[in-house]
């Protein structure tokens, strides 16, 4: 090597990227100005020698090996050109050109890198990931992760045979952010970046940002076209749907969840997964054909274990490998769009896995992740907790739930495991976590964290659904930020889903017993915007399905069933039921089989699909059931106290009197007749009952018109006569009288009131002479009775004189025997004497 090149040459900093362990190599690497002249050096590990090619005047210059690791170095005359390659010989004399990688600016500026800083960078994910770009004329990859606790970072992957020492990042001031950009590397390659720590460690990482990622058990990262640009690649068709989504999504209209598993609707021949673009029209049609407004997919974010349900992410960028590519998820949510069908994603920012490759650990420091496990770990899950409160962490977390939004075109987002965030001490023991600032279990920066994503949504993407899974009682999940709310769209009502279940389970013998579980739900049912939701939380892990959770015989299991269904939907709230539920699956859901839908071909089976099939007809169509889902006006209890009975009476409605509805519940397994009071004077139309035969009952049904009669009844004017099947649900409709049904209606009361009033006159009548007969009955029985005693007491007399005379008799009897006997002694006397 001549000796002006020698002098030229920093040899620290060449040793440092020949021991791969510059964040710098741009530095040193590349072309440089030297007075009249340029500098140029090149790492080519194992090379054997180096050609540098002007392209513009095709001059080649011999570079001179420097290092026998590879370092080449040449002095070249003139200024830097503007485009040059190097033609590489190797140690088998293979020749390849190599375009320099350390000739280009960055593209992340400084105001991305303070925005990042801040937590506040909205699309980071335009900066950070791979990106394909034409640079400088030159097609390529930009390449840029942050890693603040790494000593060098590579990009390694198909372009350069995974060798960590051909391509070290430039770390960027103190952002923590690496960059390179790396020509030739294309759309469809793998890669991951290449960490080295203190202490020498080294390590592949996948990327954080990737737009793509292997299909498992694969872990690379895939280079993707289109998803770091607004624009993007695809040709979206769904301007109308997105113009009109606020409107769809209010709060005054009727929302229908489909939830479903992508992997599980529908397989392949050979049980494999279908693709997105063969799962659409087959979704679309029994979507369409069932008559819900949405579906929610189970996170269709990359994650390694099928298990999991994606619900342990490792690629927050990525649209599952399972189902096909980015462009094809774009088809399908484009086809739900223009079917009219919205989609809401599963969101998982609660935590993460701790797969190796990974946010575990990332940079040899716990960068996502809390570092003492009592914040960074779920004991029972096995997983970590996101460190809410580093900017950059809320920031990944929170640009990735826009990204869905806006460069998939998601319509909402539903946002697992709220609760293990809010608290600190969200299944752990005592001992296992750490108090906030303030003592308390709250997790502050969660809460934080909540609130600014809520907020941001708001501001950028307004009519989309922000929704929270929330299982405890935390207050104003659903409430504005500006006052101290979470700011959320809709919460998950779990409270209504355990106590429902919970009694429903219950023998109807002694629901009696348990009538308050099944009316709690209205004492707080306002206090925040809820979803009813029988979710695909309830059908695995031992907890039956809904229909394996209903007592009785076969009969009774799909009588409760249906009755279900219908309190579901008759109950405020928007909706959610998981695949499968909607045609009485007994067999638990697990994701590796798909939907039973050879069950329809039984009645009992086809009549809960078509009773589901009715209700969100009836949904869709009736305001009472949507317009006022959040407040006291769209509801009345007409009676929720007869517990003995069983039975539920409510209204749905609306400020339109006509757009009235009566519900009557009948919980209990005998069928009744019931005098309902009711607000309305007019007809009443029964527009659906469970019972049924087209829904599986036994058709026991309110058939015709129902007209109201003027009789006070549950402390309403008027009162209507129902029948109702045992365990089942009708819904009646309001009908006004017309004018002329109206004269009618007063004739028939004016009539009745008339015939009342004879009644009432002769039962008067009727009373008077059943008195009158009544007092001449007593006094002749009095009368009687006196004769009988006058009788009596003449007998009693006759006695008592002949008693007398008999007394007298004996007396005179008596007498006379005292006389002869004296005269007899007188005579005896006379003669003693003589």
């Amino acid at each position: 090597m001549n000796n002006k090149l020698y002098k030229l040459m920093n040899w620290p900093k060449i040793e440092a990227v020949i021991y791969s362990e510059s964040d710098n190599p741009h530095e040193i690497l590349g072309a440089h100005a030297v007075g009249n002249h340029t500098l140029v050096q090149a790492f080519f590990p194992g090379a054997k020698s180096v050609l540098l090619e002007d392209k513009k005047d095709k001059k080649s210059y011999e570079m001179e090996m420097a290092d026998d690791e590879g370092f080449f170095a040449a002095l070249i005359p003139g200024k830097i050109p503007m485009q040059y390659e190097y033609i590489v010989e190797d140690k088998t004399g293979n020749l390849k050109r190599v375009k320099d990688a350390y000739n280009f600016a960055p593209q992340i500026e400084k105001r991305d890198m303070d925005k990042f800083a801040a937590g506040i960078h909205y699309t980071i994910y335009e900066k950070l990931g791979a990106h394909p770009k034409r640079l400088d004329g030159i097609n390529g990859v930009y390449f840029a992760v942050w890693a603040p606790g790494a000593v060098r970072v590579s990009a390694v992957g198909d372009f350069n045979d995974w060798d960590g020492r051909v391509h070290q990042m430039r770390r960027l001031g103190d952002s923590g952010i690496f960059e390179i950009f790396v020509p030739d590397a294309k759309e469809g390659q793998n890669y991951k970046y290449e960490l080295k720590i203190k202490g020498g460690l080294t390590y592949l990482k996948a990327d954080p940002y990737a737009f793509g990622q292997q299909l498992r058990p694969d872990t690379a990262s895939v280079i993707r076209e289109g998803m770091g640009s607004e624009k993007g690649t695809f040709q979206w068709e769904d301007d109308r749907w997105l113009e009109e989504r606020k409107e769809r999504q209010g709060q005054d209209k009727p929302i229908s969840i489909y939830e479903l598993y992508l992997g599980s609707f529908r397989v392949g021949e050979e049980g494999g997964y279908l693709n997105y673009k063969e799962l659409a029209p087959l979704i679309i049609d029994y979507v369409k054909q069932m008559g819900y407004t949405h579906i929610e997919l189970m996170p269709v974010m990359e994650h390694p274990l099928d298990g999991s349900w994606g619900y342990q992410v490792i690629g927050y960028y990525s649209p599952t490998a399972r189902y096909g590519n980015n462009e094809d998820f774009m088809y399908f949510m484009n086809e739900m769009h223009k079917a009219g069908i919205g989609v809401i994603l599963d969101w998982v920012p609660a935590h993460f896995p701790r797969d190796i490759h990974g946010l575990s650990n990332f940079d040899g420091t716990c960068l996502y992740e809390h570092q003492d496990p009592r914040r960074g770990a779920h004991p029972h899950w096995g997983t970590l907790i996101y460190n809410y409160g580093r900017p950059q962490v809320s920031n990944y977390l929170i640009a990735n739930a826009l990204f869905w939004i806006e460069r998939y075109h998601a319509d909402g987002i539903r946002m697992d495991a709220v609760a293990s965030m809010l608290y600190l001490d969200y299944g752990k023991n005592d001992g296992e976590w750490i108090p906030n600032i303030y003592g308390g279990h709250e997790n502050l920066e969660a809460i934080e964290f909540l609130k600014h994503l809520n907020s941001i949504v708001k501001k950028r993407d307004d009519g989309v659904l922000m929704i929270a899974e929330e299982s405890t009682a935390w207050p104003k999940v659903t409430g504005e930020v500006e006052d101290n709310g979470l700011g959320f769209d809709i919460k998950w009502n779990m409270g209504w889903m355990n106590d429902y279940l919970g009694y429903i389970a219950y023998d109807p013998y002694f629901r009696v017993h348990h009538h308050n579980e099944l009316t709690f739900s209205m004492i707080y049912a306002y206090s925040e915007k809820f979803m009813l939701v029988f979710s695909h939380d309830e059908v695995v892990h031992g907890k039956a399905t809904i229909i394996g959770k209903m007592p009785g015989e076969l009969k009774d299991k799909f009588a409760n069933l249906r009755l279900t269904y219908a309190y579901m939907m008759a109950h405020p709230g928007k909706k959610l039921l998981f695949m499968g539920q909607d045609i009485a699956e007994f067999d638990e859901w697990n994701e590796k089989r798909e939907v039973e839908w050879g069950l329809l071909q039984y009645d009992n089976h086809k009549g809960i699909q078509n009773l589901v099939k009715a209700l969100n007809e009836l949904y869709r169509n009736y305001p009472a059931f949507y317009k006022y889902d959040t407040s006291w006006d769209g509801f009345e209890w007409i009676n929720c106290i007869s517990s003995s009975d069983c039975m539920l009476v409510f209204m749905r409605k609306t400020d339109m009197p006509e757009d009235t509805l009566v519900v009557v519940a009948n919980f209990a397994n005998v069928h009744k007749e019931f005098t309902i009071g009711v607000s309305l004077e007019g007809k009443y139309k029964e527009i659906l009952n469970t019972d049924d035969l087209i829904f599986g009952g036994e058709g026991m049904v309110n058939e015709g018109l129902i007209c109201s009669e003027q009789e006070e009844f549950d402390g309403k004017p008027y009162s209507i006569q129902v029948i109702s099947a045992q365990l089942s649900l009708s819904v009646f409709s309001y009908i006004s009288y017309t004018p002329e049904e109206k004269k009618d209606a007063t004739r028939r009361k004016e009539e009745k009131i008339r015939k009342e009033k004879a009644a009432a006159l002769k039962r008067e009548r009727q009373e008077r002479i059943a008195a009158l007969e009544k007092e001449r009955q007593e006094k002749q029985a009095e009368a009687e009775r006196a004769l009988e005693e006058a009788e009596e007491a003449k007998a009693r007399a006759k006695r008592m004189l002949k008693a007398a005379e008999e007394v007298r008799l004996e007396a005179e009897r008596v007498l006379s025997e005292g006389k002869g006997q004296a005269a007899s002694e007188e005579t005896t006397s006379g003669k003693r004497n003589r």
